[in-house]
């Protein structure tokens, strides 16, 4: 970890993605810079998951990724009250939350900063970055107004 690496405050940064050799280097090379970018198909442009090889609408077998609006609304939460001493480092329980992005992805994470509590479902949410060791990845930033 370099000197200018912030400690996140849930894991341990000797969990962090190796970003560069990783499937997912797009999308942490954009949250580097504060830009969420997902996979599309490159031939009919419906949303894919992160680690979908094939179109289920197409069959094609190429991505492209690109940026979309940091923005979705909760499909899912709850709250996590696991802890793995050395890995884990929150003390209380955690939220985890699955959000439906305004792109049509889904994707599951927790929150930018610490919370007690899980956003209710249906709440509309920004997506921020939070940083484990050098690596941004995304996460609930704020809940924002209906």
């Amino acid at each position: 970890m370099t000197a200018t690496a912030v400690e996140d405050w849930l894991l341990d940064s000797a969990l962090a993605p190796a970003a560069d050799d990783d499937v997912l280097a797009p999308l942490y090379g954009a949250a580097s810079r504060n830009e969420l970018v997902m996979p599309f198909c490159a031939a009919c442009a419906l949303p894919l998951e992160l680690d979908q090889e094939v179109c289920d609408s197409c069959g094609t077998a190429e991505r492209a990724w690109s940026t979309v609006a940091p923005r979705g609304t909760v499909h899912a939460a709850t709250l996590m009250h696991r802890r793995e001493p050395g890995l884990v480092r929150g003390v209380m329980p955690y939220p985890i939350v699955d959000v439906e992005l305004t792109s049509g992805h889904r994707m599951v994470m927790t929150t930018v900063q610490p919370a007690g509590t899980a956003p209710p479902i249906g709440a509309a949410v920004h997506i921020g970055f939070r940083h484990l060791g050098d690596v941004a990845i995304p996460a609930i930033d704020i809940l924002e107004d209906q």
